[in-house]
């Protein structure tokens, strides 16, 4: 992942933890795909896909986030709740950064992006 990268997925964390999220997981791995974050509020347990796209991109970041990358993220998500038990309601977030001139403008949280089909 480029520094770019990494430091949107930072920033997405820090976002997050001052909504008073709490973050259980940075970049899990299956043989199956990644989750960015895996963050506990309240009664869920967000599995979020953190996407980055220049502001004048023709699409939206969370546009980026399909129906392959979605099943991705949800077989992952089920392998990560199979080994680690939570009473929590699982839900699917994405957080998508603005850059303009590789600099981080804006962050939008879109909660429950997505569902469990």
């Amino acid at each position: 992942m480029n520094s770019i990268g990494k430091l949107a997925e930072l920033k997405a964390c820090d976002y997050l933890q001052k909504k008073k999220y709490i973050l259980l997981e940075a970049n899990y791995r299956s043989r199956f795909g990644e989750i960015d974050l895996i963050m506990k509020k309240g009664k869920y347990i967000c599995f979020i896909e953190v996407k980055m796209r220049n502001e004048k991109s023709i699409a939206s970041p969370s546009e980026f986030v399909d129906y392959h990358k979605q099943k991705k993220i949800l077989t992952t998500a089920q392998i990560y709740l199979s080994t680690n038990s939570t009473d929590l309601q699982p839900r699917f977030d994405v957080i998508e950064v603005f850059t303009e001139n590789n600099k981080i403008k804006s962050i939008k949280h879109l909660e429950n992006a997505f569902q469990l089909y």
